[in-house]
């Protein structure tokens, strides 16, 4: 506190008061921030001394109650420091890491404590085929292992009955229902609307008929080529699921492809009832309300005359449990596993999105680290920009010159960019549902002369030559035409000469399966474009196979992840326990900072609107992306 100067005493009472004040605030400031810090260290420090999982009781005759809600990813979309503070206060993140669920999964199998999986997974959203099939045979594991799994939905969707139907038992709610109705995809197309209507001129370029992904901008209904691949590769997944289901269900394939044809007469022979038409089908073994499954476990549990029910933990649980383990700590060196997940983009990009320069940095530092001896790509991505793709591929080849293997393990799409990523790997390994291929490139130029003029906005000026002031406001040019068709048919041939290279095919026979045509991961290897079927683990330890690492638990398994400052890691780690979710989820003060600072991380990236943004001395942003989801 200041001393009054001289200003006479009336001056000098007001002053002494308000530096009275002054120094109040600040004393109540730092002692409420302090606070809050010794608050946050003590909570820590007893969170690493409690035991187990909190909330959940976790002994002898444990059902693991898997019921995980939100999108299946391969990684999440927002940094760990939000997550843990947003689950710390009840909030959900909406997504589950398909890593998570197969790591829990894997774990109970082997769980002496565990006797049984609860499954539901009518909240869980499958981004998929290919990921639910690895979800779908690390459950069959579980239940091989002559352990029970029972499943129960008010509602299941197609994807979800995939998981649900290894279950040794499927209950839905007798108002509920399941419908498995085949598979589809239906785009809207632009083309009337924008150019008709709007006047906006859009120009394609791109080389094979089949790469049909800026078709909606300048047709009215899907190319008779696009129909074809669609139809092809979607057929084959179709099949596949069909052989899942019947086998999980031990039932006939034939019979189960039978009754697509009837299914309209028999749901209407139900009288509208899904669960009735679910039962006789075969599908399900019960309809019950929740409770009732509840008491089921229950009394399989022999808890019938406990007060608390069946002994059991969460999913979320039971991986903070799997967490507070220690790690596993090889001794040969560790495999890194770097995810490439998203649309592929040009610069530093967040989880959820694929940078050139981020995704590559991740690479990078992989090579730059002796204590990784081998690595796996994870593709999930359709594709994007071809230079950023470039630079994820230039990195993946520098690995392999530097001694380090390289395994590509594809997910439920690794398509046109993400092929391009993935072609320079020692070995691929893709699910027979995987979609891939794509091998094509476009580019996308809309002008909007006419458009203008209808409001009476006119483009007009002089250039020295007829390439000068380009705009999207005057027709495209003819010269500038040609310019781009061979920009854009270069990069075809980069794409084309590079698969050529990387996986030991003549160009030729490469462009024979290429011209932008979409492959399910069965196709694919058939056409020599996958090496082998599998999932991430069987990825994983190819890779420690190529390095001499030895068998599993000689080396370390590391996700090479953007890393979190030292406060960042530890807000993390305290939300993330289970004492620190417990303080934190009656803190006040921890609420309303998750409210105001939660970040909005929706990626929403539009073709059309890429095409429009600024390209440099490019004609063109040449683009290989695919457009093959569900």
């Amino acid at each position: 506190m200041s001393t009054p100067a001289n200003h006479g005493p009336v001056a000098n009472f007001f002053i002494f008061i308000w530096d009275g004040m002054n120094f109040t605030r600040r004393l109540v400031f730092n002692l409420l921030f302090f606070g809050f810090l010794l608050f946050l260290a003590i909570g820590f420090v007893a969170a690493m001394f409690s035991g187990g999982p909190q909330g959940a009781r976790y002994g002898d005759g444990t059902t693991l109650v898997l019921a995980p809600e939100g999108e299946l990813v391969e990684q999440y979309t927002t940094d760990p420091t939000t997550r843990a503070l947003a689950e710390a206060v009840g909030e959900h993140t909406q997504q589950v890491q398909l890593r998570d669920l197969l790591r829990v999964i894997d774990a109970a199998k082997d769980d002496k404590k565990i006797e049984r999986i609860l499954l539901r997974v009518d909240r869980l959203q499958p981004s998929g085929y290919a990921s639910l099939r690895e979800v779908a045979d690390a459950l069959a594991r579980f239940r091989a292992s002559g352990k029970q799994i029972v499943a129960f939905g008010e509602n299941m969707e197609q994807s979800q009955y995939l998981l649900a139907a290894q279950a040794n038992e499927i209950y839905i709610d007798p108002m509920g229902g399941l419908l498995l109705e085949g598979i589809g995809r239906y785009r809207q197309f632009y083309r009337e609307g924008l150019q008709d209507k709007l006047g906006v001129d859009v120009h394609l370029f791109k080389v094979g008929e089949y790469k049909s992904a800026a078709e909606p901008y300048v047709l009215d209904a899907a190319s008779p080529e696009s129909k074809e691949a669609d139809l092809f590769w979607m057929s084959d997944i179709w099949q596949r699921y069909l052989a899942d289901v019947a086998k999980a269900r031990k039932l006939k394939v034939e019979d189960l492809a039978a009754s697509f044809q009837t299914m309209s007469a028999d749901i209407a022979a139900a009288q509208g009832d899904l669960g009735q038409y679910a039962l006789k089908r075969k599908l399900v073994d019960g309809l019950k309300t929740e409770e009732q499954v509840e008491d089921l476990i229950t009394e399989r549990s022999g808890a019938g005359d406990s007060e608390d029910g069946y002994p059991a933990i969460g999913f979320g649980g039971y991986l903070m449990h799997l967490n507070s383990q220690l790690p596993i700590l090889g001794d040969n060196g560790d495999v890194a596993v770097v995810v490439a997940e998203g649309e592929i983009v040009q610069g530093e990009q967040p989880p959820g999105t694929v940078g050139g320069e981020s995704t590559a940095a991740l690479l990078r530092d992989v090579r730059d680290d002796d204590g990784i001896k081998a690595v796996v790509l994870r593709v999930n991505s359709p594709g994007g920009d071809v230079f950023a793709s470039e630079q994820i591929r230039r990195e993946v080849e520098a690995l392999k010159k530097a001694g380090k293997p390289v395994v590509v393990s594809m997910g439920d799409v690794a398509a046109s960019g993400g092929y391009w990523i993935s072609m320079n790997a020692d070995r691929i390994y893709a699910d027979p549902s995987t979609i891939t291929g794509s091998i094509g490139i476009f580019g996308l130029v809309p002008t909007f002369p006419r458009a203008l003029e209808k409001i009476g906005v006119h483009t007009d000026g002089v250039a020295t030559t007829p390439m000068a002031g380009f705009s999207l406001g005057r027709p495209l040019q003819d010269d500038y035409k040609v310019v781009i068709q061979s920009v854009i048919e270069k990069g075809y041939r980069d794409f084309t000469g590079r698969v050529s290279k990387a996986r030991k095919k003549p160009v030729a026979d490469v462009d024979a399966v290429a011209r932008g045509r979409v492959w399910t991961g069965a196709q694919a290897k058939e056409r020599g474009l996958v090496d082998e079927f599998g999932g991430l683990q069987t990825a994983i330890l190819n890779a420690a196979e190529r390095a001499k690492l030895g068998k599993p638990g000689d080396y370390r398994v590391r996700y090479i992840e953007e890393q979190m400052n030292p406060i960042a890691r530890f807000i993390s780690g305290f939300a993330g326990s289970a004492m620190g979710q417990r303080m934190l989820s009656e803190s006040g003060i921890a609420q309303a900072f998750v409210a105001k600072h939660m970040p909005q991380m929706h990626q929403d990236l539009k073709l059309l609107e890429n095409a429009m943004q600024a390209r440099g001395s490019a004609p063109v942003s040449a683009v290989a992306y695919c457009f093959c989801g569900f």
